[in-house]
């Protein structure tokens, strides 16, 4: 009798114990729901600023902080991108054409957007603007391929950073990067995750730096979604038969015509797998923008969630494991 009691007693412990820590992550996850749930005041009277808004998540982004009565400043690559927009989106939402590559082009938007917004201040900018179309091995490749890439995803974003960092400062505002899951876990060869790579580190730099000047430095890191660039195979498909057919035929060779046949058969999938719930990144950026407590990264996309970000924590031996037994396998093994 005693050692059922005994039993009885330990067996009531272990539920106990374990009903205890069942409500304090329930209570973890509801005090969490409602610090991230809490959004500011007087949203109409704050100015952002937002690159690549002729369509994809820039564009998105831009009409959602309109609704919100928010003092858009959207930059388009093209004229035709910021009519459209200007067409879809209130009175309040203004424009300008911005190549963020050129600096008299970022320098004068700048300027612009100074004016624009006087003793206010600026209260966001939302790096958005990038290239995608250079997922392709290494060894195919030459420095400038690596160079257009490095020029848009990331020496462009420091460069509109920098130039507006102190309006930013002025109103205690937020900075918004948009990187890529692919800049936690280098999944393609060629610049595009060596510049996503650098858009973390520069946003982590610049977090730190601008914490007691009261600026908050957020990064968005989205796995693949239905946008023009990510969904276009067209884009994806004619970059990597472009350096295929001028390789030397040496090192076409070496490779092998069942190597670069697989490789555009992972570039196929990717674009396949692309979620349409594009909406999720541009929720992100919101959040980053409006909340009193934004998170410091969004990891946007189950892909992300589930595949790049776990795997990049992975021992490097087991990482490399894992994407190189289902990458493309070159003639000369």
């Amino acid at each position: 009798m005693t050692s059922v009691i005994s039993s009885f007693r330990k067996e009531s412990e272990f539920f106990i114990m374990w009903l205890a820590v069942l409500v304090v992550l329930v209570l973890i996850l509801l005090y969490r729901w409602y610090r991230q749930s809490q959004i500011l005041e007087n949203l109409s009277d704050k100015y952002v600023f937002i690159t690549g808004c002729d369509s994809g998540f820039g564009n998105m982004l831009a009409k959602q902080l309109d609704k919100r009565g928010m003092r858009v400043l959207a930059a388009c690559l093209t004229d035709t991108g910021a009519e459209t927009l200007k067409k879809e989106t209130s009175s309040r939402l203004q424009t300008l054409k911005l190549d963020i590559t050129d600096s008299k082009s970022v320098s004068s938007a700048a300027n612009w957007v100074s004016i624009t917004v006087g003793n206010a201040g600026l209260w966001g900018v939302v790096n958005n603007a990038g290239f995608g179309f250079a997922l392709a091995p290494n060894e195919w490749q030459k420095v400038e391929d690596f160079s257009k890439v490095l020029n848009i995803n990331l020496l462009g974003m420091i460069n509109v950073t920098l130039n507006l960092l102190h309006l930013v400062r002025k109103a205690r505002g937020r900075i918004v990067n948009v990187s890529s899951g692919a800049g936690r876990l280098s999944i393609f060869g060629g610049g595009y995750c060596i510049s996503k790579y650098g858009v973390e580190a520069f946003s982590d730099s610049l977090r730190r730096e601008m914490r007691d000047f009261g600026v908050k430095v957020s990064i968005i890191e989205p796995g693949t979604f239905q946008t023009l660039m990510a969904n276009s195979m067209d884009g994806h498909g004619n970059n990597l038969r472009r350096l295929w057919e001028n390789l030397p035929t040496a090192l076409k060779d070496s490779y092998g015509q069942r190597y670069y046949d697989q490789y555009m058969k992972v570039l196929q999938n990717l674009v396949r797998s692309a979620s349409p719930r594009a909406h999720m990144v541009s929720d992100c950026m919101e959040h980053a923008v409006t909340a009193i407590y934004p998170w410091t990264r969004y990891s946007p996309g189950w892909d992300c969630k589930l595949y790049l970000l776990p795997i990049s924590y992975l021992p490097t031996v087991i990482s490399d494991y894992l994407l190189c037994r289902s990458a493309p396998k070159p003639a000369c093994m």
